[in-house]
Formats: C-alpha cells, structure tokens, sequence
C-alpha cells in the first residue's frame, strides 16, 4: 500500500495519518462541509468532500467514501473508529472495490458485531459469559414471552441492543414491573441508533470492573494478546477514563484472562486489531462481554506501556505481514499508563456538550505526556459529532508516577472559549477512592448521582466536608465582583483545590 484513504474524522484521523506518515504512506482525508478547515484535512497529503456536514450524509455515505479512494487512487482504506470502523457492508465494499480494508473480514464483523453471536462463539471457546439469552429478540417477540425469559435469568439484569454498543439500547431493570416500560425504551433507542431493535437479555454483574484485553491477530493464524486495560470509570456507559494495567488483576488472572482473549479471537479466524471486553466480579470471575472488531479509542495507554505502533501494525498485517512479536513482552506489565478523554462538555451542567470556536489552548508538555488531538486554537468544535477534544496520555513507572503526570498535564492543559472536562478530571485525580484504585462501574454514578438525578453534586462519604467546601468556594467566587468577568469557577475544580487544602 502506497496511499490509504482515512474513512473518519478528528483526532483518529490524525492519528492515523502521522503513522502512515512514519511508514512512508501518502494519506488522503476526507471531510464533511462543516469539516473543511479541520486538522485533519490540513495534516493529510490531500482531501476530498464526502458531503454535508450531518454525518448519514457524509462520513456515513458508504458510496461517497469508495467513490472518493477511487478518485485519489488509494491502495487501502483505514475506518479509524466509530462511523462505519464496524460495518460490514462498508468493508466489503472496500473489498469488492478492490480495495484493502484495514481492519477485520466483512465475516468476522458480522459475527462479533452481534452479540448474541458473540456470546455462543465466546461458549465455544471456553470462555465464561454472564447468564443470558442466547438468541436474539425481536421486536415481535411479546412481553410477556420477555417476561417469561427475564424469569428464568433473574432480576437485577440488563436489556441490551443486539447491534449496539457504546451503551445506546441499554438498560437496567430490577424488577420485572419495571421490564416493559424499559424494554420498549431499550428497543426504541437500539432500532433508532443502528436500524436494528433487537434485544437480549443479559443477567446484571453488580458493582463490576470492565477490563479488556487488546489483541492483534495477523492472515497466518498468529493471536497475540496485549496487557488488559481496566475501563471501570465510566459516565453512562462510555469510558471516560482507561489505564494499563489494572491494579484488579493480578498476574494469574492475566493469564488467564489474555488467554480467553486469544481464544475468543482464533475461534472466529479473527485477523487485525480487536479487543476483548470482560465484566470482573468482585470474587475475581470473569466474563465476556464482547468483542469490538475495530481499532479502540484508548489504544495509546496499551501502546505507552508497551512499546507497539498498533495503527502500524494494522497497516503491516493488512498487506500480509506476520506478527514477530514476543508475546511475553506483550502481556507483561513494564510500566503504567492512563488516559483521559478531553471532551468538549460542561461538566458543571449535566456534561452537555459545548461546542463552538476554540478561542485559545495550550496543551501540556514533558516528559511522559502524549496528546491525540483534533484540535487547534481558532479550531471549531462541531455539533454535528462525537464532541471529543483530545485523548490526554501519561505514562510513568508507576501508577503513581503516572498519576502524577496526569495531574501535571491537567494543570498546563488550557482551553478557552468552551467548556471541557478537565476540571472534572483534576477533581478525579484528587478523589481518595480514585487514587487507591478503590472504583468500580459504578463509580462515577456513586459519586456525583446518576444522570439527571439533579443538580451535580460531589459525594464523598470519607471527606463529608468536601462538597460544603468546594460549595462555599464556589458561592464565595461567583459573588466576588472581580470574578463576574472571568471564567465560571468549576465545582469540579473547587473540590480538587479544597481537598488539596485539607
């Protein structure tokens, strides 16, 4: 491959356009009208239009996208993440067009996209998986014949969309009074994200970890596992936080886990980069939960503690490269890393996104410090898409070291003219729980209230005092005269600073 066509946007585009670019590869954007000045498009050897700004009219446009590869004559395609990264309709045209799609077979998405095939093909690897359905749902299946299922798994559980993911068509029922209601809301959201409202049912693990284990599997029947993720800190469902390794696992159940990983992955054939997704009970059981067939927003923390270009390495094992790795290397843990997901979303408001023009930034620097970003100061931070800024990266010897870097980063990170996520962040970094890598799923609804349960308010039952400190802070700030000018002060913030006073 001489010139492979990035079929996204923002901050994964530019990723991966640097890797090409180490590798000698031209690279072709594509953008949207509300995307022409992006960075993307700027970094990229050359771009073309794809469609309005809506993504179903551009970055969703199947025909436009292979129509734009052919014109710049490229060799591959990389679907980055989101969009169409696991749609196997769009990489197989990317195949009937020949064209080399980077990533997974049209097959294999297809199988691990659904995940109730996902599960049987977990079952006939050997791997545990929570009780559930093992048939998909339809809409015409009758509540009461979903009732009688519920029944047989017990409450609490989950109703999950069958072609979902990032937690759209999902939900929680502790009851079964609370079943229909919930089960129509579940099929709604599922049919309207992905034209599919499909369920299953899934028994609900309480207070669990969620660590994954990223592999690579090459066309020459090599899988080769990588050190788990741990992806517990999490806002409705999304990951906002993602480090390696996790201090939940210790290096039995490593093994044990990257082993199923691989085991998932060579039982479907699978080839490229893909990641295995486990739920971690409190007593140290584990079990799957599902297979993303694409690249993941939080690979930089398993390529800052290990070395490995993973976006490379897809490129190498599309165009028929065997893996020569050392596998010990890969699942032995020589350092830490955490990541952070910087999102244009006001924190102090319910996270609604705040888009708008990035007025000014400064962006942290130093050693052990990396920055995925899309942006740039004068940028503009669009409504029409995921409203992610950056992914801020550290990577110290320690989690503590790497923590302590994070803290650092947050601190120099500046961005003006909209509001983001670092304050939260930098309460985050200070939280006792947090530090102590005391956390769970649940962590964040434990400690701030579930989502739209009210006005934002931080609970932390080992420093009562904290949110009657950081309330005074704020009040105190908001009625002093020389403050009404300048930037609203950030309860998130207030908390860090009155914790540091302690």
């Amino acid at each position: 491959m001489k010139k492979i066509l990035i079929a996204n946007r923002g901050e994964i585009a530019v990723r991966v356009i640097r890797a090409c670019r180490d590798m000698g590869i031209a690279t072709v954007a594509i953008y949207s009208e509300c995307d022409r000045a992006a960075l993307h498009v700027r970094l990229a050897d050359e771009a073309w239009p794809v469609g309005p700004s809506a993504p179903r009219e551009s970055y969703l446009r199947i025909d436009a996208i292979i129509d734009a590869a052919k014109r710049a004559g490229a060799d591959g395609v990389h679907p980055g993440y989101g969009f169409l990264a696991e749609n196997e309709d769009f990489a197989a045209a990317c195949r009937d067009a020949g064209l080399v799609f980077i990533g997974p077979s049209p097959e294999a998405i297809t199988l691990m996209g659904s995940k109730t095939a996902a599960r049987q093909a977990a079952i006939k690897a050997g791997v545990p998986v929570v009780p559930g359905t093992e048939e998909p749902l339809s809409e015409q299946t009758s509540d009461a014949d979903v009732l009688a299922v519920a029944e047989g798994i017990g409450y609490p559980l989950m109703l999950k969309a069958v072609a979902g993911g990032g937690g759209k068509g999902m939900r929680m029922v502790s009851a079964a009074a609370d079943l229909p209601a919930a089960l129509r809301a579940a099929r709604s959201e599922a049919q309207s994200a992905f034209g599919d409202g499909a369920i299953y049912l899934e028994r609900r693990i309480l207070a669990p970890r969620h660590i994954e284990v990223q592999l690579l599997g090459d066309h020459h029947g090599t899988v080769l596992p990588f050190v788990e993720r741990e992806c517990s800190i999490q806002r409705r469902h999304q990951k906002v936080v993602e480090e390696s390794p996790s201090l939940a696992v210790s290096p039995e159940l490593r093994r044990q886990m990257t082993a199923a990983a691989a085991a998932v992955a060579r039982t479907v054939g699978y080839t490229n980069a893909g990641t295995i997704e486990f739920l971690l009970d409190a007593d140290g059981s584990f079990y799957f939960l599902e297979m993303n067939t694409r690249l993941q927003v939080e690979h930089p923390v398993t390529e800052m503690v290990t070395g490995i270009d993973l976006v490379q390495w897809q490129i190498r094992i599309a165009r028929g490269e065997r893996l020569d790795l050392d596998p010990e290397l890969l699942v032995t843990p020589r350092a830490h890393a955490i990541e952070c997901r910087i999102y244009a979303e006001d924190p102090d408001n319910g996270f609604l996104p705040s888009p708008g023009r990035i007025q000014g930034l400064r962006v942290p620097q130093g050693p052990g410090v990396r920055d995925d970003s899309g942006a740039y100061e004068g940028g503009e931070v669009p409504i029409f898409y995921d409203p992610l800024i950056s992914k801020l990266i550290t990577w110290g010897e320690t989690r503590a070291h790497a923590m302590a870097r994070m803290k650092r980063a947050l601190a120099e990170y500046e961005v003006r003219g909209i509001r983001t996520t670092i304050p939260f962040f930098q309460w985050l970094m200070d939280d006792g729980d947090f530090c102590a890598a005391r956390f769970d799923t649940t962590f964040i609804d434990r400690k701030i209230g579930a989502p739209g349960s009210g006005p934002l308010q931080v609970i932390d039952s080992d420093h009562e005092d904290l949110a009657v400190i950081a309330a005074a802070v704020h009040m105190f700030t908001r009625a002093t005269p020389a403050a009404a000018a300048a930037e609203p002060v950030s309860l998130w913030k207030s908390a860090a600073r009155a914790e540091a006073l302690r």
